[in-house]
Parts: structure tokens; sequence; C-alpha cells
């Protein structure tokens, strides 16, 4: 740690600091003009996510019971603190158990939203619509989170109603424990599967699609996974079970990925499996660790998925401390830093273990290590929090040390260049008044790219007189905003000059290589 030096630099940030926490601070101050400076610039780009889990009311809805407008308050509490936070993606859980979270599509409304499977939302609302809506106007991504393969949480107790797809087509699906599933063998499931994901695809304004970790059951002492029955109809000239099940897996993920990119290309395709692919004792290939693996395991290619560049992003789940024994997070996040194959990689952090599990998970220092080696490789372009409760509730002040040191500035998300390079337009004619409320900006949206595209966000900067314009760096970020051409600045100081820059975003995330512009001198006037 680098010794503080108490020059007058540094002092008039340390009264900085102490007006920025006075308790007489206005509500309005953002929180990312923390004046602290950090021994190395912050990405300017970084996925920062959160799942929001709605499987037995983890996250969202609290209960299974509240009408429509405590649900809608609650989640947009969730999103209101999740921004606070310095989260730009949520990545929620829209289909469960072969339900749905959403009016548009072919599954009954789920039992973990009304309390019984197939019940509407009294009065009728479209809670995936609503998620988009709230989630797009806080300029945060939003995914929509599938389990493909589960379709009865619980043969003792779930609610399954009489319409549900496991009562039209019992021959679909085998019992695993006490859950049911749909067989990966059969091809009408996965054409099912895929006409489920399209479903949500076509009909909503969603950013991405997000599978799970749960493709063949993970295994459980004395149980059989009984599809020898389906292997011997659909074998399709394999000869080894595994090879045939991992098969079955690859033709949904490989036939999925075509179906998005033909019917709306910008829509992202990820993947969070299980942290381990192989361990180096099975393949020369695979990662320094020894344990359980989605090859093996759980029939899941997951390294094939990105080499072929099936899916988007990867988004291992990697929910082991730096210390593990068997899976060190640091030698896993190494593995998939040299195996990400052009695509983005995004580590899944099991922020539900801190406090709660023993060992390192009850060093409040934990959550830094594991965010210290994300940051440094260079494929690792964000991080993704199991789960949305584990940042709310911030343990060991979790949440506070995102807040204030790693995430303390915004960050814009990762654009995909495999999908789009085309940037748009820059904004026009920035303007500025002053009000009582504020420094009002005004400009107006670009014409349209050459892609057809226009602009979907807008990034303000803002720089002193004696800062260098450097759009690289995150710390003059004021705001991300979705779709408005508008933004009232009330944080500055009336002895001070302001330089501020426009830039847009299209939906890809691609920025604006031109920029507009305008001075505001404050000092003279005051």
């Amino acid at each position: 740690m680098k010794r503080f030096q108490f020059s007058r630099k540094n002092f008039i940030r340390f009264l900085y600091l102490a007006y920025l926490f006075s308790p007489f601070l206005p509500s309005c101050v953002y929180g990312q003009h923390d004046p602290q400076t950090a021994s190395q610039q912050p990405p300017k780009r970084e996925l920062r996510a959160v799942w929001i889990a709605t499987v037995a009311n983890i996250d969202w809805p609290s209960s299974k019971n509240l009408s429509p407008d405590l649900q809608r308050a609650e989640f947009i509490r969730i999103l209101e603190n999740l921004k606070k936070n310095g989260i730009n993606c949520v990545i929620v859980q829209v289909r469960d158990a072969a339900d749905a979270f959403y009016r548009k599509g072919r599954e009954p409304w789920s039992e973990w939203l009304t309390g019984e499977q197939g019940i509407a939302p009294d009065p009728l609302y479209d809670p995936l619509e609503f998620f988009i809506a709230e989630a797009h106007k806080r300029a945060m991504e939003i995914h929509a989170w599938i389990n493909p393969y589960r379709a009865v949480f619980d043969i003792h107790t779930s609610s399954v109603e009489a319409n549900h797809i496991t009562k039209k087509n019992p021959g679909w699906f085998f019992t695993y424990g006490s859950t049911k599933l749909f067989n990966p063998g059969i091809p009408g499931v996965r054409k099912y599967i895929v006409d489920v994901v399209m479903d949500i695809v076509r009909n909503y304004d969603i950013d991405g699609i997000h599978f799970d970790d749960y493709f063949y059951p993970y295994p459980e002492k004395g149980l059989h996974l009984n599809d020898d029955e389906t292997f011997n109809q659909f074998g399709n000239g394999f000869t080894d079970l595994g090879d045939w099940r991992r098969n079955n897996v690859n033709l949904l993920i490989h036939t999925l990925h075509d179906s998005i990119l033909a019917a709306k290309p910008y829509v992202k395709f990820g993947i969070s499996p299980f942290g381990t692919w192989k361990d180096i004792t099975q393949d020369s290939a695979g990662s320094h660790t020894h344990g359980m693996n989605s090859f093996f395991a759980l029939y899941a290619d997951t390294r094939l998925w990105v080499s072929k560049g099936w899916v988007d992003y990867i988004n291992p789940q990697i929910y082991f401390a730096p210390g593990s024994h068997a899976i060190p997070f640091d030698t896993l996040t190494r593995w998939w830093n040299k195996n990400a194959f052009g695509r983005q990689l995004y580590i899944g952090i099991g922020a539900y273990k801190i406090g709660i599990d023993k060992g390192q998970w009850r060093d409040p220092s934990l959550i830094s290590s594991e965010m210290d080696i994300c940051r440094k490789y260079e494929n690792v372009h964000g991080q993704v929090f199991f789960s949305a409760q584990s940042v709310l509730t911030n343990r060991l002040g979790f949440a506070d040390t995102l807040k204030n040191r790693y995430y303390r500035f915004p960050a814009l998300i990762p654009e995909m260049n495999w999908k789009d390079t085309i940037p748009p337009n820059a904004p026009i004619a920035l303007s500025y008044s002053l009000a009582h409320d504020g420094i009002h900006l005004n400009w107006t949206a670009p014409s349209l790219a050459r892609d057809g595209e226009g602009a979907r966000y807008y990034v303000i900067y803002r720089f002193e007189d004696n800062e260098a314009v450097d759009l690289e760096n995150p710390k003059h970020i004021v705001k991300v905003i979705f779709s408005a051409t508008s933004f009232t600045d009330n944080f500055f100081t009336y002895s001070k000059n302001y330089f501020y820059v426009i830039t847009a975003l299209d939906r890809m995330q691609n920025e604006s290589l031109g920029t507009c512009n305008v001075y505001v001198e404050l000092a003279k006037r005051h």
C-alpha cells in the first residue's frame, strides 16, 4: 500500500471528502464523484451484473402472494439499490421450471409469482415487460435467464397446472430425485425449448438470453439417469452414452445460437456453466484442478461452445475461494482467460457464501482478492454475482467494497465486435442553461448510422478547467442515460468552470467517434 502523502492536493481532497460525508449533504449527490484516486485506473468498460433469482422466491418476489403493486415496488427497490452499488446489468430469471414470468409465451404463469401455476397476476400485467422498462430506464442491460431443462421443481410439492407440458407430453421427461427434467436426447424436446426461448426473443426487447448451469442433472449418489431407452431410439450412431448426451446439449446450444442470430442479431446469448470444464488429469487442455466438472458430470462441453462461437459470452460459476485446495479461484480464472477464444468472459462469483461459508468466506478481504484477480486478466470482461440479496444485505461490507472501491466510477458494457462494429453518429447541438436545481444540458439525437441504428444511450462526461479531456478515464463519466436527450447536473461548484462532452451508444454499446461538447463558465459569474 502506498503511503498517503499529505500534500496540498490531498489536503483539498480531505476537505472535499469531509464535505461528501457530511450529514447535510443533499441526497442528489452522485456516488461516482468520489475524488479518491486509485493506484490503477479502473476499466472504462466492464460488465457488472447480478443474478436476480425468482425460483423459490430467492430474490424476487419475496413472497408468492404479493400484489402486483407490491411486486413492482419491490423490483424497483432492488434495481435502485443495485444501481447505487455500481451494477450495470441484471440477469433476471424468467423461466424456472417450464413456467413463465412473462405473458407472451406458451408456458403457464409461474407458481413463484402468484402462488399457483397457471394463475395470472391480478390485476394483469407482464412482469418481463416491466423488468425491461425499469432496467432500461436506469441504463442497465437486462438478460432473460432461463433454466432450459427443469420441468417440475419438486414432484412432491410443486404446483403443476393441468395443461403443463409434462401432462401433455409425459414421454419427454425423466425424474431424477424429486425433480422432473426434460430429456435432452429427444429431438422434439430440443425444438420445444428453442421455440420457448424464441418466444421471448421475438416478443420482448431484451438485451440477452442467459442459460444457467443446469444441463443434465448434477450427480447424486444412488440415483440413476434413466435415458437408456432414449439412447436406443435416438442414438444417431453414437456408441458412447456420454458422448451422445454431450451432443444432445451441443445441438440445442448451436441451434439456439443460430435461431437468435437469425431473428435478432443484436440479442446476446450467454451461458453460466459450472466453473470447471475438465481437469488436466483428464485432458491436457484442462485446468490444474481436481473435482467435479461440467464435461463429465453435466455433459456440458463448455469449452467447445466458446471455441465454436456458439455463445457471445461465457460466465463460469467460479464459486470457490482463492485458497481452495481442489479448485482455486485464481487457477480457474486464469484457465478461462486462456480459453475465451475471443468471446467475452465474465466471472461468476459466489457472493451468497460471504460471511456464511467457513474459511476464507468469513474474511472481509475475500471479495477484494477475487476482484483483483479478475482485473489482472485481459480477457476477463466483468463479474456476475449470485445473487441480488447477497449484494443488498451487504454481508461483511461486500457491497460497500464494490461501491466505494471497485465500482466507484461508472463503466460502460463491453462491445461485441463480432456482432456489430459500426458506431452510432454523435449527438448534436449541445446547449446548457442554469437553473436553481443545476446545470441543464440539452442536445439533439443524431441521425441514423449507416447500419440504420440510432442512439440508445448517451454518456455524459465532465471535466474541470485544469483537467485533460480523456474519454477513456471513467472518473469523468457523470452519468449514462437511456434514450433521453437532456440531463441536469446538480453536483457542481459555482467557483469552477466545466467542460461537458456527450457521446452516443448504440444497442450493442458501440460509442460514437464524434462528440458534442459545451463549456460552462461559472467562475466569472460568481
